[in-house]
């Protein structure tokens, strides 16, 4: 008897690139992150590749990036919810953090370590502080 296979789902990663690299971007001015912080959160290393996804955003970006990407957002719309005045919430990222998990750094700093696991913690923490994944 053949085995059932689940269809896999199919992400246009082309369809989303342009949408998450212009969110990507608009946050990144918004929390005064350089080029360096900017490609590191992006999982870039290739200044080249950088400003060509800047300059032209019709791309299909590696689901790594994209879920670096997903993860920022998840960020961003938690402090937003946890933070309602939107300058505190876009500031909060730099500030020293005494929670355990950050050790006197700010959640940027954890973020810049360059694993996706550390987008995901942060993300993570910060969902829990707003009471769940919705």
């Amino acid at each position: 008897m053949p085995s059932q296979q689940r269809p896999s789902k199919v992400i246009d990663r082309k369809g989303l690139s342009g949408p998450a690299l212009r969110t990507f971007f608009r946050i990144a001015d918004l929390w005064q992150l350089d080029v360096d912080e900017q490609m590191t959160l992006l999982g870039v290393t290739a200044r080249s590749t950088f400003f060509k996804w800047k300059k032209d955003q019709n791309t299909a970006l590696p689901k790594d990036t994209l879920e670096r990407i997903s993860y920022i957002l998840g960020v961003y719309k938690a402090l937003q919810i946890l933070l309602p005045n939107e300058k505190a919430a876009d500031e909060w990222v730099k500030r020293p953090n005494e929670t355990p998990i950050f050790a006197g750094q700010s959640a940027l700093d954890r973020m810049l370590s360059g694993q996706v696991a550390d987008l995901f913690v942060v993300r993570q923490y910060l969902d829990a502080q707003r009471g769940g994944w919705a």
